[in-house]
């Protein structure tokens, strides 16, 4: 059995492998069938009948996770303690035929939820598949003034294959072992406000499953100095691009036997994400829902995911929707397309106990395997939220949920709080809004009569 520490994912995925086999072909799907209405102690039990967690990270979670500061003295600066995230499990996913229990580390209502019941939505109607295209990441070498681009272009091109055999031979040859290195460069040139030119050197390397931030921008540091002699011009920056338009993931979902008319307003609600910037930047948001959560669960760099994913849904100059809803025929169709650069070696993600935990519940290989998985769920949680905009609107399912968050902000003890939950539904069904206001005003009138009956004759007793 594997424990938080481990640090090769074969071992998880083959239990998974062996539960699987040992509870039949399909019954994973049924032991997800309540999985939310099951206590924490049940949940764990369920999660290791099915392999994906182990006994020791069961006895792991329970301590509380992670508690010796030492971890984090080495992560950051000025280390005060750790920001704790709730972690859940979205269920009912099927991806590119193979069932899995999706870590989400997210503190916002409703998310796992809806995404857990979009999976199973579309698990009986029709199937995700994934794919990636391309595998390099871009580094960026800056001259911000440079006298003559044409020489430029051409010194640095006539020399490209030196350059990249020096960067592969004294910075990047450890991934040159596993498989990677600098493969390519090139020249771009932008027109400076002032008349004057740019010229930047693209560098376009393989990391592996390594994010390959830290090795990227060694690399362009490296070139700084040869590029310099071999062009006469000087560099002013280099550092790598979030923009990773040459490593591209993308997950389709396709849906069968739907109610046409249901189909084509998730049509037009996509339609409208792609024209218009103003709601496209909170279709987007919904997506990265979906995705955000994988990434902080497995340690990777979600601020970089995003900036790659926003630059490249404004990549034709207008700031569009990141998913594509159509109606083909008998299908309702679903395409996610976008940079989603992450890690499964190296940094937060190998060293983060937690963070291991994850990506073994995952039972995912490679850096390529888990940007699929993102990009799938992303699309999910999308659709999720198309069809509840387009049908019971997004108040009535999501505030549903944000029930529970306002009965503790109003301060309801363990006796009061079913109470007040049932009361605040029925403000909910009847008024289609609810707010923390409500919340106390409720937990008042509660309390009020409470009082009224222990003051009365035989109160405390009844």
């Amino acid at each position: 059995m594997s424990t938080p520490n481990s640090t090769n994912v074969d071992p998880k995925a083959a239990r998974r492998r062996n539960a699987q086999e040992e509870i039949g072909h399909g019954s994973e799907a049924d032991m997800m069938k309540g999985f939310s209405k099951l206590t924490r102690d049940e949940r764990f039990a369920r999660l290791v009948d099915m392999g994906a967690l182990s006994e020791e990270d069961v006895k792991f979670l329970k301590s509380g996770g992670l508690r010796d500061f030492t971890l984090a003295e080495s992560f950051i600066e000025n280390v005060i303690g750790y920001f704790q995230i709730p972690m859940g499990v979205a269920t009912n996913f099927v991806i590119d035929g193979r069932e899995i229990v999706i870590p989400m580390a997210v503190e916002e209502t409703s998310i796992i939820a809806a995404a857990s019941k979009t999976a199973k939505w579309v698990r009986e109607n029709g199937e995700i598949r994934t794919s990636t295209r391309g595998d390099l990441i871009i580094g960026q070498i800056q001259v911000a003034k440079v006298s003559s681009y044409e020489s430029f272009a051409e010194r640095v091109m006539s020399r490209k294959d030196e350059l990249i055999a020096l960067a592969n031979r004294d910075v990047a040859h450890g991934l040159v072992a596993r498989g990677g290195g600098v493969r390519e460069i090139s020249v771009r040139r932008l027109v400076r406000p002032d008349g004057g030119e740019m010229a930047v050197v693209h560098v376009l390397a393989d990391p592996c499953d390594a994010m390959g931030a830290n090795i990227i921008n060694q690399v362009c540091e490296y070139l700084k100095a040869p590029i310099e002699t071999l062009t006469g011009e000087r560099v002013t920056m280099c550092i790598l691009s979030n923009l990773v338009d040459t490593k591209l993931t993308r997950a389709e979902v396709r849906l069968r036997g739907l109610d046409q008319d249901l189909a084509k307003r998730i049509e037009e609600a996509s339609l409208f994400a792609w024209m218009d910037p103003y709601r496209a930047a909170t279709n987007n948001k919904g997506v990265m829902n979906g995705i955000d959560p994988i990434l902080i669960a497995t340690g990777n760099d979600w601020r970089a995911v995003e900036a790659g994913v926003h630059a490249y849904a404004n990549r034709d100059g207008q700031y569009r929707s990141i998913t594509r809803w159509s109606v083909e025929g008998e299908e309702l169709v679903g395409v996610f397309e976008a940079p989603i650069v992450v890690g499964t070696v190296g940094g937060v993600t190998r060293l983060h106990p937690t963070a291991r935990m994850a990506l073994e519940m995952l039972g995912v290989n490679s850096a390529a395997e888990l940007s699929r998985v993102c990009a799938a769920v992303g699309l999910v949680q999308n659709l999720g939220a198309l069809k509840a905009l387009t049908t019971v609107g997004i108040i009535e399912g999501h505030m549903k949920l944000h029930i529970r968050n306002l009965t503790i902000g109003a301060g309801a003890n363990e006796v009061e709080t079913p109470l007040v939950q049932k009361r605040l539904e029925e403000i909910l069904l009847l008024t289609k809004r609810i707010s923390l206001q409500n919340a106390i005003e409720v937990l008042r009138e509660i309390r009020t009569a409470a009082r009224a009956g222990e003051a009365s004759p035989g109160g405390a007793l009844s």
